[in-house]
């Protein structure tokens, strides 16, 4: 069984002024990640741009990230797609670049028709044909579709679907996956914003975007909430929600970009059609990062 406790940053995928990747600076900056507590790394992801890249591109980044992620972590790759067919394709792909799991983000262009039982299917086929341990992943703010609790527990009895990410935001939702499913079935926060509320009700670890530069405060927290330091916890987790909504919600995947920038790591441009942050955004989004020591 894979242990999914622990901190696994959704990394960027650096691109170079062409819009093409960028796989040495890929590298430099996990080279400096390898230096921080991490249980490992998520690539090709939201905040990796997946949607953005080919196949080939995700399988050449996944490749890349091998190369330099420690054996004692964990590589964990996109295969989200909107048809089951390409999703296995991933799931066989990432298998062949050196991948230890695949993270399956919902479908959801056929929205109204992906129902409880169209949902079931997906996952099911996928988690059949994979031989990567599959970890559920829910983002309705980017897909438009909640993967329904009820979904998640009849998915977490299957033997190779180890996990879930979700980044609704609903704690009580996080509860009822934690409690209504084998004791096995591994939850993680896909925010630090809500991080210490879902470690309460019993989350494993986190996929924080923020994590890619501020991961030595993020497992301040779990350290101190798991020691029983409720209000160092507290005070860490009060810390981090300005920070994290200015590289989530507030400026997404370019402020995350430029707050790496920042922080000394490369950033780099997004791909189009992203927009960079205008001067006053990049302003505020370096206030917010100096106010949280992160700087």
């Amino acid at each position: 069984m894979i242990s999914l406790h622990g901190i696994f940053p959704p990394i960027p995928t650096p691109f170079k002024q062409d819009e093409s990747l960028d796989l040495d600076h890929l590298k430099s900056n996990m080279a400096r990640w390898n230096e921080e507590s991490l249980g490992g790394y998520v690539v090709a992801g939201s905040n990796g741009e997946a949607v953005a890249l080919s196949f080939e591109e995700r399988f050449e980044l996944t490749a890349a990230a091998r190369e330099s992620v420690p054996k004692d972590r964990l590589l964990i790759a996109g295969a989200g797609a909107e048809s089951t067919r390409q999703s296995i394709a991933l799931a066989q792909g990432m298998k062949t670049e050196g991948a230890d799991a695949i993270i399956v983000v919902t479908p959801s262009y056929y929205g109204p028709r992906l129902d409880h039982a169209a949902l079931v299917a997906h996952y099911l086929k996928v988690a059949d044909a994979s031989q990567l341990p599959v970890v559920l992943y829910n983002v309705p703010v980017y897909t438009g579709l909640d993967l329904p609790a009820s979904v998640v527990r009849e998915l977490a009895t299957h033997e190779n679907i180890i996990g879930m990410k979700e980044s609704g935001g609903s704690i009580a939702k996080i509860d009822k996956m934690v409690n209504q499913t084998p004791d096995d079935f591994q939850v993680l926060s896909g925010s630090a914003g809500f991080l210490l509320a879902a470690l309460v009700v019993g989350a494993v670890g986190v996929v924080p975007a923020l994590g890619c530069l501020a991961a030595e405060q993020i497992s301040s927290l779990m350290m101190a909430y798991e020691s029983g330091n409720l209000e160092s916890a507290r005070h860490i987790q009060a810390m981090l929600v300005g920070p994290n909504e200015a590289v989530t919600s507030k400026f997404g995947i370019a402020g995350l970009k430029a707050a790496l920038d920042l922080a000394g790591y490369y950033g780099g441009q997004t791909r189009s059609p992203l927009q960079e942050l205008t001067a006053d955004e990049h302003a505020l989004l370096k206030n917010a990062l100096t106010e949280a020591n992160l700087l």
